[in-house]
């Protein structure tokens, strides 16, 4: 009898202590790690959250790039992080559902982590060379149909969104396109300025500039719904390929074992700032469009997110590392 009583005095205890904590949290500066290169879309979205948050919540969010292995080096490290609440990691796509199918010997273990919340999305633009025989999406799938693996399409990186939205594509479309990996926007769009591709999955922030210059021709928004921020331009599942829906995500996770009481607070804090129009701005700035919402509804986002990539990933014939 005593030893329970203990047990359950120590258990109290330890709830008490982490509310505490949590109630206190942050009393110092808050990492975010970006696993991707500095200057990136996940580099300017996570940059403008912590401004934000930093305002919010009383103390600085620093932002530390570790790019490097397809998100994975970053995802690591945080994965391996104290859970305490002061190391987070802007996940994504290739972070929390990809790699797993690409690697072997994954160093982390992407459904361990504390998942807190979907920040943002940005909308992939299909971008065409305007010396192309076809400025539309029906023009170009019958143009494919008609010239099997002629066409091209790059991507910034085997395993990205925008190899998975190429995929998705090919498979809807039952078209024959090439897919050329890129390291990222740098390279693509240079290469398809000059012919060397015909096509490019690009996110909206690099693309549209680009379209907007009169240098590249849009053929269809990836995700869903047409973009706020080129409502002019329709998606490619209106132009008879309903269900097409993919884009890169954002959302803020932790190290397995944070309180959950700390990731409760955060969780608010992030949902009340997407909120402000200052931010909402910002974000649009760098291409990107607010999401939020509870820590349960990220969850099953990324777990309905899993199926459907393993599926692309085996079309796609991409073996694991």
């Amino acid at each position: 009898m005593l030893k329970t009583v203990l047990a359950a005095s120590a258990m109290a205890f330890a709830a008490g202590a982490t509310a505490q904590s949590a109630d206190a949290w942050p009393e110092r500066p808050v990492r975010i790690v970006v696993p991707f290169q500095a200057g990136s879309a996940t580099d300017l979205i996570s940059r403008q959250l912590g401004n934000a948050l930093a305002k919010e919540l009383g103390q600085p969010f620093i932002i530390e790039a570790r790019p490097g292995a397809a998100a994975a080096i970053g995802s690591s490290m945080v994965a391996r992080a104290e859970p305490d609440g002061y190391t987070l990691l802007m996940g994504g796509p290739a972070a929390n559902v990809t790699n797993r199918f690409l690697n072997k010997n994954l160093s982390y273990d992407p459904d361990k982590f504390g998942l807190v919340s979907m920040v943002a999305y940005t909308p992939n633009i299909l971008l065409a060379n305007p010396s192309q025989p076809f400025k539309n999406l029906p023009e170009m799938v019958a143009y494919a149909k008609a010239n099997p693996g002629k066409l091209t399409y790059a991507s910034f990186g085997t395993g990205t969104t925008s190899h998975m939205a190429g995929e998705m594509l090919k498979n809807v479309a039952g078209i024959d396109i090439l897919h050329i990996p890129f390291k990222g926007a740098g390279e693509a769009i240079p290469a398809l300025l000059s012919g060397q591709v015909s096509m490019y999955f690009d996110t909206i922030m690099t693309g549209l500039p680009q379209v907007k210059a009169g240098k590249l021709v849009p053929l269809g928004m990836s995700n869903a719904k047409r973009s706020d921020l080129a409502p002019e331009i329709p998606t490619i599942a209106e132009q008879g390929f309903a269900g097409y829906d993919i884009a890169p995500w954002y959302g803020i996770v932790a190290p397995g074992g944070t309180p959950e009481p700390i990731l409760d607070k955060l969780n608010v804090a992030i949902n009340k700032v997407l909120q402000d129009k200052d931010l909402r701005d910002k974000l649009a700035e760098a291409g990107a469009e607010p999401r939020g919402g509870s820590r349960a509804e990220f969850a099953a986002f990324i777990k309905s997110e899993i199926p459907r990539t393993q599926k692309l990933v085996e079309q796609a014939g991409i073996t694991a590392q």
